[in-house]
C-alpha cells in the first residue's frame, strides 16, 4: 500500500470510529435518571421528565429516591399509558439495567420486557409493577 492510500484509509477509519462513538454516546444521553418526590405513599415524577431538549419523548426514565432500595423504571407508551417497574431482579435481587425496551440482570442475564414480563431466565417471576395515575402534569406511582 502506498503512503497516501494508507493515510487516507486511516483517516476514513478514524472518522467512521468517531461517528460510531458519537452515536453511541447520543443514545446514552436518552437515558434520563431523576430524583422523585414522595408524597404520602406515592412517588411523584413530573411528566416533563420524559421530554428531551428537542421536545421529543423519551421511552423511559429511571427514578431514584433515598427511601427506595431500588430505582423504578417508568416507561412511556403514550400520553396516558405508562408502566412503573421495580428495578430488582426477582431471581436473586440484583439491580437491573435498562436497555431500551428491556431490562436485564447483570448477575445472571435474566431479561424483562418494558411491562415487566420475564423474557429470559433464570428468573421465573415477573417484575413488581406499581399502579400509576396522572394528575396536574405529574405521574403518581403508588408505592403501596
Amino acid at each position: 500500500m502506498h503512503r497516501k492510500a494508507f493515510i487516507k484509509a486511516c483517516g476514513l477509519t478514524c472518522l467512521g470510529g468517531t461517528a460510531l462513538l458519537s452515536s453511541m454516546l447520543e443514545s446514552c444521553s436518552n437515558t434520563k435518571t431523576i430524583s422523585g418526590t414522595i408524597v404520602d405513599s406515592d412517588l411523584v415524577v413530573p411528566l416533563s421528565a420524559f421530554l428531551t431538549k428537542g421536545n421529543e419523548y423519551r421511552k423511559y426514565v429511571v427514578v431514584h429516591h433515598d427511601k427506595l432500595k431500588y430505582p423504578i423504571c417508568v416507561y412511556r407508551f403514550s400520553a396516558d399509558q405508562y408502566s412503573a417497574l421495580l428495578m430488582r431482579c426477582p431471581h436473586q435481587g440484583a439491580e437491573l439495567q435498562v436497555f431500551g425496551d428491556r431490562l436485564q440482570c447483570p448477575a445472571h442475564g435474566s431479561e424483562f420486557s418494558d411491562k415487566g414480563a420475564v423474557q429470559n431466565g433464570p428468573a421465573d417471576t415477573n417484575l413488581r409493577t406499581f399502579p400509576i395515575t396522572i394528575n396536574n402534569n405529574q405521574i403518581n406511582i403508588s408505592l403501596k
